[in-house]
């Protein structure tokens, strides 16, 4: 009753864009908000914005590299998969290629024909107090 989940603590794009069942796109795909796959493309796909979301049904399938910041694949990715943000691997998936991910969850019956590579966030350099100072002096010479 009183449990968190926490997909539903970051909010995710609403499905803007439906790409049915019996469609197939030949070509590169970019878009903004949510997509919902259920259809075929043949290209690569990308996403602009940390809200953007993929979701590819059991019955679709992508031919090429695949770019977003979060997806729920439950179909097939025949390329790389970079996942900026979340990725959600359902039962039905089928990934032929290597998987770029922050978050990942995966459930049973998922299949990886490839290298799972976790991306870290980039460390940040803090300057260290006394950097100014040591860049000012010049060493002295005998």
């Amino acid at each position: 009753m009183f449990r968190s989940d926490k997909r539903n603590d970051r909010a995710m794009a609403a499905i803007s864009t439906l790409i049915a069942a019996g469609t197939t796109i030949r070509g590169d795909v970019h878009f903004s908000g949510g997509l919902h796959l259920e259809g075929a493309i043949e290209g690569s796909i990308s996403a602009e914005g940390d809200d953007a979301v993929l979701t590819l049904s059991d019955k679709g399938r992508v031919n090429g590299e695949v770019r977003v910041s979060n997806a729920v694949v439950n179909g097939t990715v025949n390329g790389d998969i970079f996942a900026g943000g979340r990725l959600e691997l359902a039962g039905n998936a089928r990934i032929n290629g290597n998987v770029h991910y922050k978050v990942l969850e995966m459930a049973a019956g998922a299949q990886v024909n490839g290298q799972m590579l976790y991306q870290a966030e980039p460390q940040r350099r803090l300057p260290s107090p006394g950097l100014a100072e040591d860049v000012d002096a010049e060493p002295a010479h005998a």
